[in-house]
């Protein structure tokens, strides 16, 4: 058994460093006037921005929630007025995800709180550090991924 200091901090510094950067975040938001968008509600909308007109199968792969996560959140971002679902002319049983006016008048402010969170993790930070680390993140990410869909 190893002690706590042999103990690697990675899983604890990560969930410290995501509670915290989301608390900065939605300040940094709310001082642009953008209300009610969750972390995860703005990883759908930033791939809207991406490529618009996603299915909703296409968007729950791009943004890695489930269809069952997904639907509730449309169904708020809809309500705000930031998306419209509309079934595809092609497939009426597809529905396809398309961005707003509204959203797009949100997109720039958005992207410059976006701007102002990657200025503030990379403060400090050399571009060689920079570049190093995340392909540290992107490995550690990989092997993540790869427990979670290997067969028990």
């Amino acid at each position: 058994m190893s002690s706590m200091k042999e103990q690697r901090a990675a899983g604890y510094l990560i969930a410290k460093i995501h509670q915290r950067s989301g608390r900065i975040f939605a300040k940094k938001l709310k001082k642009y006037d953008i209300h009610d968008i969750n972390p995860a509600q703005g990883r759908i909308l930033f791939t809207l921005w991406q490529k618009d007109g996603l299915s909703i199968i296409e968007l729950s792969k791009e943004t890695g929630l489930s269809k069952s996560t997904l639907t509730p959140m449309l169904d708020r971002l809809e309500k705000s007025g930031l998306i419209k679902r509309v079934h595809s002319t092609e497939d009426r049983r597809k529905i396809l995800v398309f961005i707003t006016e509204k959203n797009k008048r949100l997109q720039s402010n958005y992207v410059s709180v976006s701007k102002k969170m990657t200025e503030i993790f990379y403060k400090n930070f050399t571009n060689e550090e920079r570049d190093q680390f995340e392909i540290y993140l992107r490995r550690l990410h990989n092997n993540l991924l790869e427990e979670e869909t290997q067969k028990l």
